[in-house]
């Protein structure tokens, strides 16, 4: 029998400037994420539709929460697997198609984290656990576009 998990959070525009959505240029996209028990997170549009560059939007929203869903699952079969990582940093990058009727889909997503290894660590479980990773992480298994993994991995040296 399948585990259900549920989750939620409240969603608060902030951006009415005192005559709420009279005109396209008339309001701020700006919002807030607030999830019980947690610090609000504060939120807008990309800039390219008119948002604040210094807030989170919801594409960087969504690539982060795909990076940090692999890497989350990486670290716990690296640990599982006795692969011993000692940092894990990804530049995670996505491509975002933009449609003519003001729509749009993620074409991609590709990780590109850099972990590094204690010395003697099997490299090839290394790489192997990307796979998995992939495989078990819940936020990729949900989306409709491609997320790709191009992992490098170093060696600490003391």
């Amino acid at each position: 029998m399948s585990k259900l998990h549920t989750y939620s959070a409240l969603i608060r525009w902030t951006g009415n400037e005192g005559t709420g959505t009279s005109g396209y240029k008339d309001y701020s996209r700006n919002h807030q994420i607030a999830i019980a028990g947690k610090p609000t997170i504060p939120g807008s549009s990309d800039p390219a539709f008119r948002g604040d560059p210094s807030r989170y939007n919801p594409e960087d929203m969504l690539v982060a929460s795909l990076s940090a869903c692999h890497m989350l699952w990486y670290l716990h079969l690296a640990a599982v697997n006795k692969v011993v990582v000692v940092d894990y940093q990804d530049n995670a990058t996505g491509t975002m198609e933009e449609a003519p009727d003001g729509g749009g889909r993620f074409l991609e997503v590709t990780l590109h984290p850099v972990i590094t290894l204690i010395p003697g660590s099997n490299r090839e479980v290394a790489e192997k656990l990307h796979h998995e990773a992939h495989a078990k992480c819940f936020i990729s298994s949900s989306v409709n576009f491609p997320v790709n993994c191009q992992p490098e991995f170093l060696v600490k040296h003391d």
